[in-house]
């Protein structure tokens, strides 16, 4: 077994060195609030009035005066009125008295306590109560979700279906987001061929500008397909100039490794910059980043399922850091028993796809398929990649292994 090469970038190491160094991109607009979803708060939502408007029952039953219920016993209550969800009861509740209430309504002038309406029973005009109930229960009140003047919302926030609603209930008709981040990419090398043409000898069809695209317009990018590219080094700078010209970030796909028709680094090196391009991860150990222009620029290995893991290990989080999302969210993680042995060797960490599922109480994983880094159908049939973390010399059977699931995310 071949030793690994010691020079190498720890994955926590690289992911420390693109984050350190990006910055959310500067401009932001106004949208309408359907239009903000998947979009990045620039700018605090700030409540313009208290969430709930006003004190209200949490559930159906009956608003009463606290001071009226017997510490001991029953308590006999004359049931005044309704108050209901926008329409509220108009008077106010003397002593002895009760109003009937909705959940959502306003609670009546001179009540502070709701009774549920299964700790009561009705008798003609009145309802009897036993004891045991505290002052202000089932009660909400104004402002208890939001205060008028407090931040709803951080500038910050990825929106999602529950920040929409949020940002409705404060009857709130825009807000500020940062624009959509730009990225250009584009695959290359002489054997990849465009779906719909036929392959000539030795070709293979491209699929990586397709994962690319699957994974881009997930994080609600604005997208520069420049197509597949030949293994020309006159072509392949003049993409990168027009890319970096127009876009935020630049996703290559081959082109990274060290074989003679590898000029992605080269080029990158004489355009602008290559912070690193070596990283101790499987698959995908040859992947550059760097800078073209003003343009971040990525360069991920050739191979399908290199790209899909790179994506997910590295391009993902940095993507969201420049479209403003503060604080990233961390990938789930979990413990399941691996049901076969994984060899390894120490000095890099890998991502196997595998399945998980729950038995007899207890999530089980199970590595899928071939692993080798062009198979794409395993990241199909996967949904979750088994950690094994640097310094891991392999598993056996029945070993807890951790756990990161992918759906939603790859």
């Amino acid at each position: 077994m071949n030793p690994m090469p010691q020079d190498l970038l720890p994955i926590e190491d690289a992911r420390a060195a693109i984050l350190q160094r990006l910055r959310p991109v500067g401009a932001h607009e106004r949208v309408q609030v359907r239009d903000a979803l998947g979009r990045v708060l620039a700018e605090d939502v700030i409540a313009p009035c208290n969430v709930p408007a006003h004190d209200n029952s949490a559930m159906d039953g009956y608003a009463v005066r606290f001071a009226d219920l017997a510490a001991d016993g029953e308590t006999r209550l004359t049931v005044v009125g309704s108050a209901f969800a926008g329409r509220p009861f108009s008077g106010q509740i003397s002593a002895g008295q009760a109003v009937r209430i909705m959940t959502g309504a306003a609670i009546p002038a001179g009540a502070d306590t709701i009774l549920a309406q299964e700790a009561t029973r009705s008798e003609d005009d009145a309802v009897i109560v036993g004891p045991g109930h505290r002052r202000g229960q089932n009660l909400r009140r104004a402002g208890e979700d939001l205060a008028q003047g407090g931040v709803a919302l951080p500038a910050g926030k990825l929106c999602g279906p529950a920040e929409l609603g949020l940002i409705a209930s404060l009857g709130i008709a825009e807000v500020a987001v940062y624009r959509r981040l730009r990225v250009a990419f584009f695959s290359t090398g002489d054997e990849v061929a465009t779906i719909g043409r036929p392959l000539s000898p030795g070709q293979i069809y491209d699929s990586n500008r397709y994962t690319l695209f699957g994974s881009l317009t997930r994080l609600g990018c604005e997208l520069i397909d420049m197509g597949v590219i030949p293994d020309d080094p006159a072509r392949i700078e003049a993409t990168f100039r027009a890319a970096s010209e127009n876009a935020d970030v630049i996703l290559t796909s081959g082109g990274v490794s060290v074989g003679e028709a590898d000029f992605i680094r080269e080029l990158v090196d004489r355009l602008g910059e290559v912070s690193f391009w070596q990283i101790a991860i499987k698959p995908g150990r040859p992947m550059a980043f760097g800078r073209v222009g003003s343009a971040w620029m990525f360069g991920l290995p050739g191979n399908p399922v290199a790209v899909m893991v790179t994506f997910h290990a590295f391009v993902r989080d940095a993507l969201l850091a420049l479209q403003g999302v503060e604080p990233l969210p961390p990938s789930p993680t979990f413990d399941a028993v691996c049901e076969t042995d994984i060899r390894k060797r120490p000095g890099r960490r890998e991502y196997v796809r595998a399945r998980f599922e729950w038995r007899d109480g207890a999530p089980h994983v199970v590595p899928v398929g071939s692993q080798g880094a062009g198979v794409l159908k395993s990241m199909s049939d996967a949904n979750c990649f088994i950690v094994l973390a640097h310094e891991s010399a392999g598993v056996t059977a029945g070993e807890r292994v951790p756990v990161q699931p992918f759906h939603g995310l790859m």
